[in-house]
């Protein structure tokens, strides 16, 4: 990737995460706009991504245990990319490289794969002992 390309992806990842955090004092009333899970309403199960929004509501409020509880991967993402746009930025404005990652080797493909359905199967399990 061209230095400036890295340069213009650390600061719109920033960017981005600033704005996240700029933004989470409105979370509640921007979270009640959103619709319902259509994938829940139709099955009555949730789907892989049930709670992604409650997992950032919780942790704009500081609560990451119960950011967590009601979504690991989503909450492990949701601060992977806060934390990792924050530290683009900051790296940018030192006027240091990011450091490139080498794509996804094949071997990850299938541990990624489980975590995804270990997560959902999680969600599942709390969806029907919460009944």
């Amino acid at each position: 990737m061209a230095d400036a390309s890295v340069r213009q992806l650390g600061l719109l990842w920033g960017g981005a995460a600033l704005l996240l955090l700029a933004l989470a004092p409105f979370g509640p009333w921007l979270a009640a706009a959103l619709p319902p899970c259509p994938f829940l309403a139709l099955t009555g199960l949730p789907c892989a991504a049930c709670g992604t929004t409650r997992a950032a509501l919780s942790l704009a409020e500081g609560r990451p245990l119960a950011a967590l509880a009601v979504n690991p991967l989503a909450a492990l993402g949701w601060g992977a990319a806060v934390a990792g746009g924050l530290a683009a930025l900051l790296l940018r404005l030192a006027g240091r490289p990011l450091p490139l990652l080498p794509g996804w080797p094949h071997r990850w493909r299938w541990p990624l794969a489980a975590a995804l359905g270990a997560n959902w199967l999680y969600l599942v399990a709390r969806h029907l002992t919460a009944r």
